[in-house]
């Protein structure tokens, strides 16, 4: 799937493209973060998106995590789903 394509689909026409775009700006930064600066960055995200008044709910999350694992490895579907679980304890 090319860099962007992702926001084109059509599973993801209900959620708006500020927030997609968002989500891209943000792919684009952490892509050059290792693993131990990632979680620290994921959250700063966050919390900016909020501030925004950017909030994902439970729906448009798994919608747009089922279309970027579209194309990964199993390895790299595992890493994402680890990485959002993590998120989810820290925001309880």
């Amino acid at each position: 799937m090319q860099e962007k394509d992702w926001m084109n689909n059509p599973k993801l026409q209900g959620i708006d493209k500020s927030k997609l775009e968002m989500l891209q700006q943000m792919a684009d930064q952490g892509s050059q973060k290792n693993q131990n600066e990632l979680l620290s960055f994921l959250m700063a995200a966050a919390s900016s998106g909020k501030s925004k008044g950017l909030q994902f709910s439970p729906e448009e999350m798994k919608l747009i995590l089922e279309v970027v694992k579209m194309g990964k490895s199993k390895q790299e579907q595992e890493r994402l789903d680890k990485i959002v679980r993590i998120m989810q304890m820290m925001r309880h």
